[in-house]
């Protein structure tokens, strides 16, 4: 009856979250539900390992989501996105107009912009240059898709997306675990990407199919933000709350490329240089006293390195462009607000993995997960994968998965001898493959700014995002477990 219960309650969160309910109600009634049918007691569950749960997460990653967020909305509000955009489109021009949109994405994402404020930037750009290059449009969100949502996510060493975050505590690693494995998964995803797309527009231009079809009218910021359906996808998706795209008030003159591309790299390399140079050599060893926790070195200084990174980019940023930011505190306070509901939407996500973990019904899933052919690194990308494709987010599936397995995992690497940045990197990825279901905010939001819809662009999507995600998966667990972490 237990894991009949589990499964209903997952059931039930799926099939509502996926008709527009709020996880904020779903997630404690599906762990109830789950209590109920294994007998448990159900206030005890709500009050005290769902709200545990959930505000474990909270205090673990807020300060992630609260500085990512306020980072995306000043360098939308700055211009320096739009600059960026721009000036990577210019420099390639039409005729490299799937490239330009790929690599522009890149960098504002792998510079720690959200993703959401990278698609209302984007998506404008990508039709001025689609339409002078005469591509397809229907490409439009894949290409997105690929620059923003793949390899910058999950792969990249060093990436300061929440993903990338998120199994920092668990195993004690650095943003930039198994640097070399994920420059070559980041690598396959996008190589992979730009030839499907490449050969998408070919297959186009052979048939004479032009810029123009069926698509219908994309949709302004403010009203993708205003629709209730993609916010709510959205908020469990990522970590910016689309209904503060519009407020604040934009800069009416972009800085120059280069004002708007340092932000980005201080991002990269304060990161680096606290995960690698600072932080290791600094005595931490009062964190072993009682008023900070049971926790470690190990636990927090891969979020330390990533909080101080996003504070060195926000000020750097307030430097440079303090004159084109005209309205300042409401700009400062819509990125603030953009972090509170979705870092609260993926923590009642944890919360109901966190009661689910503590039913007895549980052993059996956790026998099924372990006992996958292949060895820990499989199961671990198993798992991450299915929790991710359920919950349409990568990180909500990623952290219940690692708050239910992650000790487990942890003993399997100590005794096999695996490296935990293995286990990092490929926890990471994972998360990244199936979470791109028709399901996904990301998706729902992407496919509603460019005017598209699922049976016309989403099979693109698929091919960038998720076939191109597992092969990489793939070839990592293989050179992993051939070679262990470099």
């Amino acid at each position: 009856m237990g894991l009949i219960g589990i499964l209903l309650g997952l059931a039930l969160l799926i099939w509502l979250a996926y008709r527009g309910w709020s996880v904020l109600l779903l997630t404690p009634v599906a762990a109830l539900i789950a209590a109920l049918f294994a007998g448990e007691p159900l206030l005890a569950h709500w009050t005290q390992t769902f709200m545990g749960g959930a505000a474990g997460f909270l205090a673990q990653f807020f300060p992630i989501f609260l500085l990512g967020a306020l980072f995306g909305k000043l360098m939308e509000d700055s211009g320096s996105v739009q600059s960026v955009a721009r000036f990577i489109g210019n420099s390639l021009g039409p005729r490299h107009a799937i490239l330009a949109v790929v690599l522009a994405g890149a960098m504002v994402t792998y510079g720690g912009v959200s993703l959401f404020v990278a698609f209302f930037v984007l998506a404008p750009m990508a039709q001025t240059l689609f339409r002078d290059a005469n591509i397809p449009s229907r490409l439009m969100p894949a290409a997105i898709a690929l620059g923003t949502s793949t390899f910058t996510m999950s792969a990249l060493p060093g990436t300061p997306a929440v993903q990338n975050a998120i199994p920092m505590p668990f195993f004690g690693t650095t943003p930039f675990a198994a640097p070399g494995l994920g420059l070559i998964a980041a690598a396959i995803m996008l190589l992979f990407g730009l030839w499907w797309l490449g050969r998408a527009e070919a297959s186009a231009r052979r048939k004479g199919i032009g810029y123009g079809g069926n698509l219908g009218i994309a949709l302004a910021p403010d009203q993708a933000a205003n629709d209730p359906l993609v916010r709510e996808r959205a908020t469990t998706a990522n970590a910016f709350d689309p209904a503060e795209v519009q407020r604040g008030q934009a800069s009416p003159a972009l800085p120059p490329a280069f004002i708007a591309f340092l932000p980005l790299l201080v991002v990269v390399a304060v990161n680096l240089v606290m995960s690698l140079l600072i932080l290791p050599h600094l005595d931490l060893s009062y964190l072993a006293e009682d008023r900070w926790g049971p926790t470690s070195p190990a636990a927090v200084s891969g979020i330390w390195s990533v909080i101080v990174a996003l504070i060195a980019a926000i000020l750097t940023l307030l430097a440079l462009n303090w004159k084109r930011l005209p309205k300042l505190r409401e700009s400062v306070d819509a990125g603030l607000n953009a972090s509170v509901l979705p870092v609260i939407s993926v923590a009642s996500l944890v919360g109901f993995g966190t009661v689910v973990a503590a039913l007895p019904a549980f052993e059996l899933v956790r026998a099924w997960v372990l006992g996958i052919e292949g060895g820990p690194l499989v199961s671990l990308a198993v798992s991450t994968n299915v929790l991710a494709a359920l919950t349409g987010s990568a990180s909500g599936g990623l952290t219940i998965a690692l708050e239910a397995l992650g000790s487990t995992y942890m003993q399997l690497a100590a005794e096999l001898g695996i490296d935990p940045a293995l286990m990092h990197r490929v926890a990471v990825i994972g998360a990244g493959t199936l979470d791109s279901l028709p399901h996904n905010g990301a998706v729902v939001t992407l496919l509603a700014v460019c005017g598209s819809t699922h049976k016309e662009s989403y099979f693109d999507m698929v091919m960038v995002a998720i076939v191109g995600a597992i092969i990489a998966l793939a070839a990592i667990i293989v050179l992993g477990t051939l070679f262990g972490s470099f």
